[in-house]
């Protein structure tokens, strides 16, 4: 591996409750029973992916992401492996602590602040296939980190109104990151979630956000059922494939992984094609 094919997809929406720890968790362990190599980053304070993978007392941990962050805003040398944990499911989890939340204040006056998760991320990403970041629900510092280092950004949204007219905003946040920060930066997709499709709300939400968007956002094809196994799943520390492999938001997830993949490949195809034009040149 080395770190030009490790794909970095930020799970960004500011408004909570829509199911990004969730999609970080099914995502990335979707990918990993793919045959990747998969490391999720837990970017929040409220550390809900990290509770959600198992690691239910992350404040007791000897080192998180608030830990190396730190190092890194402040110049001094870390251990870029110290504080991974290796997950039952096949991948590996960058914890979260309340601790990140102090950090967060910190960066607010540090030099190059919205680049030390790139900085940090740059000594693992040739050890994975992928990183999957799952972001804060703010448009904060830590989410300008995420956008910063990603090359994707993957979008989940609850069909309901107040989720929709948040979508907005983040998009021009994307746009003022890309221009200004990370001219790589993309929109992988908007992943509707937690829908219950058979009430007239979310047809009529979903119509509004494909009728809106999906003319230059890519709609993923698939939404995620709203689920209690989910969120048993969750608070089993598994995932979905895991807990309830059967059933129909399984099948989603599994759908999801599949769109992310089949455009990760593409998107690899089409550099290597620039590479042999640009090398004809």
């Amino acid at each position: 591996m080395d770190g030009d094919n490790c794909r970095v997809l930020a799970v960004v929406n500011q408004k909570g409750g829509v199911g990004k720890s969730v999609t970080s968790t099914n995502l990335g362990i979707g990918l990993a029973r793919h045959g990747r190599k998969v490391l999720i980053a837990d970017l929040d304070s409220q550390a809900s992916q990290t509770v959600s993978l198992g690691w239910t007392e992350p404040e007791d941990l000897p080192c998180t992401i608030a830990a190396q962050l730190g190092k890194v805003i402040d110049n001094k040398p870390f251990d870029p492996h110290e504080g991974i944990l290796s997950h039952a499911e096949g991948v590996d989890l960058l914890p979260s602590s309340i601790e990140l939340s102090g950090l967060e204040m910190r960066m607010v006056n540090a030099m190059s602040r919205e680049f030390a998760l790139r900085n940090y991320l740059a000594e693992i990403k040739p050890e994975y296939d992928a990183i999957v970041l799952d972001c804060p629900p703010t448009l904060g510092m830590m989410t300008i980190n995420a956008l910063a280092a990603a090359d994707r950004v993957i979008v989940p949204v609850q069909p309901e109104y107040l989720s929709v007219i948040g979508m907005t905003q983040l998009f021009d946040t994307v746009a003022l990151v890309k221009k200004h920060i990370n001219p790589g930066l993309q929109i992988e997709g908007v992943l509707i979630t937690l829908a219950n499709m058979r009430t007239n709300l979310a047809k009529n939400t979903v119509e509004l956000i494909r009728e809106a968007y999906g003319g230059s956002i890519r709609i993923f094809t698939q939404p995620i059922p709203y689920s209690t196994k989910v969120k048993e799943a969750s608070a089993a520390g598994k995932s979905i494939f895991a807990y309830e492999p059967n059933g129909n938001a399984a099948f989603a997830y599994e759908k999801l992984v599949r769109e992310v993949e089949r455009n990760g490949r593409q998107i690899g195809a089409d550099v290597r094609a620039a590479k042999e034009i640009e090398h004809v040149r």
